[in-house]
């Protein structure tokens, strides 16, 4: 019997087998988009029957379920580590940017347009939560001025999405519009929009979160 903590070689070559699906997948992604992935081409690639490899994952959608957990893992980790370390929103912000360059494919994969048919679990929702989170986190305590607008004042009669935190209505508008702007950016950037205008897409970033720090 394996002793606790360790792994026997059966279940290592099956963490083995599905990180070589998902590196597969990933390549599969990145050449014609989440849409056209496939088990059975994979497992072509690897030299194996496709109902072999749906031992390894039931389905195509579970399999992009574990690349999108991935995903929001590894976005939520930076996070963690930057706020862990007492990085301020620019920090966190350039830290988004920086995650989100390294593997334009991964940022697409959980920003980008949904793909068809597919439902993500509420464990997906769970992380994503927990990096917005991290925001909000950041943006409590600062000082706000004036009323609350009609869209402040609508975010605290419906927090579902932010039940579990206690930020208040103008931290919630904070936090939506840094997130929201802040994307749009990136997404015009990573699917090359700004191409042959002449200008430094970092320093474009950089000004909108000057201006959004600034309010």
């Amino acid at each position: 019997m394996a002793e606790a903590g360790t792994t026997t070689p059966r279940e290592r070559y099956r963490t083995q087998v599905r990180a070589e699906v998902k590196e597969h997948a990933w390549e599969q992604i990145a050449t014609a988009g989440a849409s056209a992935l496939s088990l059975n081409a994979i497992a072509k690639r690897m030299g194996m029957s496709g109902p072999a490899l749906y031992r390894y994952f039931a389905s195509r959608d579970d399999l992009i379920t574990e690349l999108i957990r991935d995903a929001y893992r590894s976005l939520a980790d930076t996070f963690r580590t930057a706020a862990a370390s007492g990085a301020d929103l620019a920090a966190l912000a350039h830290a988004m940017r920086g995650w989100a360059l390294a593997d334009p494919h991964r940022y697409f994969l959980v920003y980008g347009t949904p793909v068809p048919g597919y439902h993500a679990p509420g464990d997906i929702t769970a992380i994503a939560a927990e990096i917005m989170t991290t925001v909000l986190d950041a943006f409590a305590g600062l000082p706000s001025d004036g009323p609350a607008t009609p869209f402040e004042t609508h975010l605290e009669e419906h927090r579902q999405w932010a039940r579990d935190h206690p930020a208040s209505a103008v931290t919630l508008h904070r936090g939506l519009t840094f997130w929201t702007r802040l994307h749009g950016v990136l997404s015009l950037e990573l699917a090359g929009h700004f191409t042959g205008m002449g200008f430094d897409s970092g320093l474009l970033f950089t000004a909108e979160l000057d201006d959004l720090l600034a309010r």
